[in-house]
């Protein structure tokens, strides 16, 4: 019998040493993402499983290009991942299927079109917004099937989650 309680007893202690390894990574460090939908295709496909760096952007701050997962500000119960376009205080321009990038403060002195080699395609539409210095403007992959700053706005950089850090599946 005291074998038995032995062998129930160190398999408790393991599970309780996992969990406090496990939980803490979980909320403070990593987190999984499932990405739903074709807004961010081809980088990510629908069903593909990420894992989101939850610390970095603790230490800096999100950089033109980084994919990130962030609270949906109409909703923030929904989570939702996009490529970051615009930097805090910045204003961003769609016209004629090109993504036109003013810098900080210019009054349209400094301004270039961005570089987006990962698009099949031109950006859809017209628009124009001006960035607070805690706004981030996002846009999905996939412009013609995302549903993105062009249609509800900047994302507060509070909403912002994380950045992609590993795609688990499919490899």
């Amino acid at each position: 019998m005291k074998s038995r309680f032995t062998g129930f007893w160190e398999i408790g202690k393991i599970l309780i040493i996992a969990f406090l390894i496990v939980i803490p990574i979980r909320a403070f460090l990593f987190q999984p993402f499932l990405v739903r939908g074709a807004s961010m295709e081809p980088t990510f496909l629908s069903g593909t499983y990420l894992i989101i760096d939850e610390i970095s952007y603790r230490f800096s701050e999100p950089a033109r290009g980084d994919i990130v997962v962030f609270r949906f500000p109409q909703d923030p119960s929904q989570r939702f991942i996009k490529r970051v376009i615009g930097l805090p205080g910045e204003s961003i321009e769609i016209e004629d299927g090109k993504v036109v990038v003013y810098s900080k403060g210019e009054e349209h002195q400094d301004a270039f079109v961005l570089e987006e080699p990962y698009l099949s395609e031109s950006t859809p539409g017209n628009s124009k917004i001006e960035l607070s210095d805690k706004e981030y403007y996002v846009m999905g992959d996939n412009r013609s099937f995302s549903s993105d700053s062009r249609s509800w706005g900047s994302v507060p950089e509070e909403n912002i989650i994380g950045k992609v850090f590993w795609k688990v599946f499919p490899l």
